[in-house]
């Protein structure tokens, strides 16, 4: 699959899939391996002209997934106006409050999604999700943006099984939003799936320096268990 829209906040999954020259479009708030400011495989497509991006504030970027969870054509923000954002994307209109303060605001496109796949602490078979972490990353907004929605999981567990390990709250994650569950431990390494494990400095600063072929063939065309071993997981 190729001449993908990629649509992340994100991280080396974005990095990775323009390595592969998978991606021609990708929107995002920022492209970071924390730690490492900029990811290195998106920033060369990024300078070399390889993909055409949509940099937008981050707000903006929740705000239109969000637009796209509620069926919405636009929502308004103050994010982003009268800032370079909205220089580097033409494409973008504003609107007038219709109120007697007639505010003008950014009118952020919805964000709809053929496609999204999320990774959660614990899931059930029927494709209720918890996370267990300090943060849910948007993550039900990618679902409730999305057109077909897939949950991988540190564990699957039953359903009685969810509560085990952390309040109701955690369950934002529900059956009616996901249409299929994969258990795939280790899922989201190098980066954290906290609090099962954190980010894996050591391998990512690897993944950072080394060519794109060479990390390819040492970890990527392997299969689960090879990964794991040459990991050192």
């Amino acid at each position: 699959m190729r001449d993908l829209t990629v649509v992340s906040y994100g991280g080396p999954d974005v990095g990775m899939l323009c390595a592969a020259g998978k991606v021609r479009k990708a929107v995002y708030g920022f492209v970071s391996l924390d730690s490492i400011p900029l990811e290195p495989h998106f920033r060369v497509a990024r300078q070399q002209g390889a993909i055409e991006a949509v940099e937008l504030d981050e707000g903006m970027l929740q705000w239109g997934l969000y637009a796209a969870a509620l069926r919405l054509p636009f929502l308004p923000t103050r994010a982003g106006l009268h800032s370079d954002v909205i220089d580097i994307n033409p494409q973008l209109r504003t609107v007038r409050s219709p109120y007697d303060d007639g505010e003008e605001l950014v009118a952020v496109p919805a964000i709809a999604l053929d496609v999204a796949v999320i990774h959660m602490n614990r899931a059930d078979a029927t494709g209720n999700g918890q996370y267990l972490g300090p943060d849910l990353y948007f993550d039900d907004l990618f679902c409730m943006a999305a057109r077909r929605r897939f949950v991988s999981c540190e564990r699957v567990v039953t359903t009685d099984a969810l509560l085990a390990e952390g309040s109701v709250h955690t369950l934002r994650i529900n059956r009616m939003m996901t249409d299929g569950v994969v258990e795939a431990p280790n899922g989201a390494h190098f980066t954290s799936c906290d609090p099962d494990y954190g980010r894996d400095e050591a391998f990512q600063k690897e993944y950072a320096s080394t060519e794109w072929s060479e990390f390819k063939a040492r970890y990527i065309d392997v299969d689960e268990a090879e990964y794991a071993r040459r990991a050192r997981r």
